[in-house]
């Protein structure tokens, strides 16, 4: 999946794509058809850099519902030839999210596009799971045949049908099959319930890995074999490494993160990050220095773990590095500095901003550790990562520091984080937000009745107010 093209954050479309709270307050005033046409276009372009894990179904279903939006241009997206080409979730996850949260608010046409789409398209075990949340049995019975009719018959056809029913996210429709009167369908779905819990059962009997008895050298050995093979192990050679290994093996380690092949080297420095190794910081610093790139990237993952005392104080002397080993050492000064690296944080964070821009990963953390030290001169950098960044997950760290060092928080950003199209963003606003803002009362009063809500905001509603919500 390619990275979506996002607008400008002062426009109503790059509002929506963020998912800003914004968006939907402005879309609500705009004019019907520009609204429409904004909505449109990020449910049938996801405008999510990391779409399975930042939320945005929620948020463009409830603005349906307040426009009273027609479903015509997700029908078409859904059904178009593209579809029998393109057969990637992220083509159409989000539209098919949209549509079972709307099933969920009784829109009886996203429910009925939703059965057609199981029925007939590419990405039809996302459009079953949702309908397993929401259809009823009659619903739900309707659609084995079709799906079962995806399968063929002979044995390759089975053994798929069978990993399917094994990894199906939502049991329901499966379950609800087994059990069908028609004796066909009902003996189908039980062999392959069968099959795929023996298939299950056999994965987790076959050895993989390391085996008791091995030495150091035999880890080491494994991770250069991933090495060549492209696959980085040093993570689990590590963690087998911390198993096998006596205080006898300690030299042979030390000289594997001095000289070792890359396997071993990236290996040993994990395992002497993790365990606090006297020589792991000095033995982190010539890896960056001479290293080829897996080492130093597993170098500086391997420091960044460390929380030492002696890692946080090094960490103070590395942190002006301009190298991937100084943006490290930031971050670990944001995550377990004091308040008398409060500069060095707020100069790591201004730097990355202005380098980088405001999606830079190493952000994140940064931000975290902002709001944790209370850098309140930090405010004016995080509220700019909060308007310009297109990750929803980042903006709602931004909203979490500004409660820490922006006084106007609850006055300002707060009362739009209400309508974030994140649930933890729309929980912290629910928690500050002034009330002195009559749109305030009204929007938790939505949320507070909304059964798509989550429990947490929700709690967070109830946690202001009590359990009687004052009148609109």
């Amino acid at each position: 999946m390619f990275d979506p093209v996002i607008a400008p954050s002062g426009t109503l479309l790059g509002l929506l794509q963020r998912g800003r709270g914004d968006g939907t307050l402005h879309a609500l005033t705009a004019p019907r058809a520009e609204a429409l046409a904004a909505l449109d276009h990020c449910v049938l372009h996801d405008p999510r850099h990391d779409w399975q894990v930042e939320n945005r179904s929620l948020y463009y279903a409830r603005l349906y519902l307040d426009l009273n939006g027609e479903l015509d241009a997700i029908e078409a997206h859904l059904f178009d030839p593209e579809d029998v080409l393109d057969t990637e979730e992220s083509r159409t996850g989000l539209a098919l999210a949209v549509l079972g949260h709307l099933a969920s608010y009784d829109r009886l046409d996203a429910l009925r596009l939703l059965r057609r789409y199981a029925a007939h398209g590419s990405n039809w075990a996302w459009a079953l799971d949702e309908l397993a949340l929401r259809d009823d049995d009659a619903g739900l019975r309707a659609l084995a045949a079709p799906v079962l009719a995806r399968f063929s018959t002979d044995p390759q056809g089975e053994a798929e049908l069978a990993a399917t029913v094994r990894d199906a996210f939502e049991p329901r429709p499966w379950r609800l099959w087994a059990e069908d009167p028609r004796e066909p369908i009902a003996t189908r779905v039980r062999a392959a319930q069968e099959a795929g819990s023996f298939d299950r059962w056999q994965r987790q009997m076959r050895p993989t890995g390391p085996r008791p008895g091995w030495s150091v050298s035999a880890v080491f050995e494994w991770a250069q074999q991933g090495i060549e093979r492209g696959a980085a192990l040093h993570v689990p050679a590590a963690r087998c490494l911390a198993a096998v290994a006596g205080p006898g093996d300690r030299p042979e380690i030390l000289q594997a993160a001095r000289t070792g092949t890359e396997g071993a080297r990236c290996t040993a420095l994990r395992y002497l990050a993790d365990s606090e190794d006297p020589d792991a910081l000095d033995l982190v610093e010539a890896a960056v220095a001479d290293g080829p790139t897996p080492v130093v990237e597993a170098a500086v993952d391997a420091f960044e773990r460390m929380r030492g005392i002696a890692a946080v104080d090094r960490a103070r002397g590395w942190a002006q590095r301009p190298d991937a080993l100084g943006a490290a050492a930031a971050r670990m000064l944001a995550c377990s500095g004091g308040a008398q690296d409060s500069d060095l944080v707020l100069g790591a964070l201004r730097e990355a901003v202005r380098g980088d821009g405001p999606d830079a990963a190493t952000l994140w953390t940064l931000v975290d550790g902002t709001g944790r030290l209370g850098i309140a001169c930090a405010a004016p950098v995080l509220r700019h990562i909060y308007r310009e960044t297109a990750s929803s997950h980042l903006r709602g760290r931004a909203a979490r520091a500004l409660t820490a060092t922006d006084p106007s928080f609850a006055a300002g950003f707060a009362v739009e984080c209400l309508w974030d199209c994140e649930e933890t963003t729309r929980e912290l606003a629910a928690r500050h937000a002034e009330t002195g803002d009559a749109r305030v009362v009204e929007r938790l009063r939505r949320l507070a009745a909304d059964p798509a809500e989550e429990d947490e905001v929700q709690t967070a509603v109830r946690s202001r107010f009590g359990p009687d919500m004052p009148a609109m």
